[in-house]
């Protein structure tokens, strides 16, 4: 056995003994250097030591909880580029479709957009390499077009209508990337943010798109956390500042070995949001549970929409020799009034992620009355002496069911072709012109545009073939559907005025945002919830 390899057992092996199970017997570590020398002396084939030290620590790591986790070298350097919201690169949003780059829109004020690349551009060569058709996977572009701040790149590409491939040159630049999806009035004094996870951006932008609202008039604020998965803690708690009375506890941490640690609202904002409510569901964890758990405890706001997923632990990042990194679970959050909503972590990791398919088994995601909590995990909030409950989750306010019977059977056959996105992209692209000339702003195409039967019929063609567009009732059954309309206006609106302009439609037609409009809207019934 080589000299890296002692190295890296024994580095394995401090790292389990210090954080993992305390302090190991000098017998145990040496019962366990034994087994990796003897299998690096003796194993009948060759081996990867490296990736057997990986496998070793991910084995040990799954055995304390599903949330303490190893990532190698590359997966570190791509987990920071998601939570610090910013890297080096052109600036581009893009999709890879059939092997083809294409570009859905250039960050604002990036290099890409100063070097005149538009929506619609495919990327052909990239350093006079053809990427084309090539197979490229996501890693291998960011690997091409990532590099330092001011090295240059040039990309050939070819623009629907022109004959000839364009050249460009764009030097990289720090890119942030907003944590912010949307965030738009909804009507004279209610404000909607839609908050996808809580970076390193995530205050700043935050701070800047509640400027934005308040300017406009934004009294009320509508948060929408559905699928956000959390990120930050120390972002969660600084949104809290926005909504919460001076020194009011947000959360607490507390672990065997981590000390109780307070988390207090220094209530440092400009903005005045009277009424709020924020909107959580199954797929809503982490620092969106802090946010929505302070909220309700301190009956804050309205908590509307279905029980979050249920993530209580606090990860700690330690780093190891080679790059790669172990997260692990150090301590458990606690809302302020008490309540630890970390769920059970079932039989196995497989379990417990799936938990949510239980939920949709048992009828939870469409009836409240489905969830049952035991009267030992009652609590009270601080204000109205409101009944909620810890262990599994926040339980909203008002719970407003997931719609199963949203789409026909033919649409979701066509999204399960996975060439819904596709056709999206090739429709707009056709008529980029069109929607550029007629649809000069978004204001013009969401009051104005409307899906119409030729365009129901060229998705069934393309998606599900001619033979099925031909069965009788299948066309008209998508085009007098106002949720099929809705959504693929949704998706065209993603892809000229991004996400923005997905949510602004989308949520036109939620039952879900509707609700949360209702009852901002009406004081009596907001105030009725947060009395109930």
């Amino acid at each position: 056995m080589n000299l890296k390899f002692k190295v890296s057992i024994t580095l394995f092996l401090v790292f389990v003994s210090l954080f993992s199970f305390g302090q190991v017997s000098e017998n145990q570590v040496y019962k366990l250097t034994q087994v990796f020398r003897n299998i690096g002396n003796y194993y009948v084939d060759s081996i990867d030591e490296n990736e057997l030290i990986d496998k070793a620590i991910i084995k040990t790591l799954q055995e304390l909880d599903p949330h303490s986790s190893f990532f190698t070298k590359d997966e570190v350097e791509e987990l920071s580029r998601d939570l610090e919201g910013s890297f080096n690169g052109i600036g581009i949003n893009y999709n890879i479709i059939r092997d083809t780059v294409w570009i859905l829109s250039t960050i604002k004020d990036g290099p890409s957009e100063k070097a005149g690349l538009k929506s619609g551009d495919r990327i052909v060569y990239v350093e006079g390499e053809n990427i084309a058709g090539k197979g490229i996977d996501d890693s291998d572009l960011r690997r091409l077009l990532s590099g330092q701040r001011g090295t240059k790149v040039k990309l050939s590409v070819y623009r629907s209508g022109n004959r000839k491939l364009a050249n460009y040159t764009i030097e990289r630049d720090l890119i942030k990337v907003s944590s912010i999806e949307a965030a738009y009035m909804v009507n004279d004094n209610v404000g909607y943010i839609k908050l996808e996870k809580f970076s390193g951006t995530t205050v700043d932008d935050f701070n800047f798109a509640l400027e934005k609202l308040t300017n406009e008039g934004a009294e009320h604020l509508i948060l929408d956390l559905r699928d956000n998965g959390g990120g930050y803690l120390q972002a969660a708690v600084k949104i809290c500042n926005h909504f919460l009375d001076k020194n009011s506890l947000i959360v607490y941490t507390e672990g065997l070995k981590s000390p109780k640690t307070n988390y207090k609202s220094k209530h440092e904002t400009k903005f005045e949001i009277n009424r709020l409510i924020v909107i959580i569901d199954e797929s809503s964890a982490s620092a969106s549970e802090i946010v929505s758990g302070a909220v309700q405890d301190w009956d804050r706001g309205v908590i509307l929409g279905r029980r979050s997923f249920g993530k209580g632990l606090v990860q700690r990042p330690f780093y190891l020799a080679d790059g790669s990194m172990m997260r692990l679970t150090i301590a458990r959050y606690y809302t302020p009034s008490g309540r630890c909503i970390q769920k059970p972590y079932g039989k196995s990791k497989q379990d417990y992620y799936e938990e949510i398919s239980y939920r949709v088994t048992h009828g939870e995601l469409m009836h409240s009355d489905s969830i049952k909590f035991a009267d030992s995990l009652k609590y009270y909030t601080l204000k109205n002496n409101r009944t909620i409950y810890a262990g599994g989750g926040i339980m909203p306010d008002v719970f407003v069911p997931l719609d199963t019977a949203m789409y026909p059977n033919t649409y979701r056959d066509i999204a399960s072709t996975g060439k819904l996105i596709t056709f999206i992209h090739d429709f707009v692209d056709g008529k980029r012109n069109y929607f550029n000339t007629v649809f000069s702003d978004f204001e013009k195409f969401n009051n104005d545009y409307n899906i119409d039967q030729q365009i129901i019929n060229k998705l069934i063609i393309y998606t599900l073939g001619s033979d099925y567009a031909d069965k009788e009732g299948v066309a008209s059954s998508l085009v007098n559907n106002v949720n099929v309309k809705n959504h693929l206006k949704a998706l065209i609106a993603n892809d000229l005025w991004d996400s923005q302009g997905y949510y602004h439609v989308i949520n036109s037609n939620s039952k879900t945002f509707l609700k949360a409009v209702e009852i901002i809207s009406d004081k009596d019934k907001y105030e009725k919830v947060l009395k109930n």
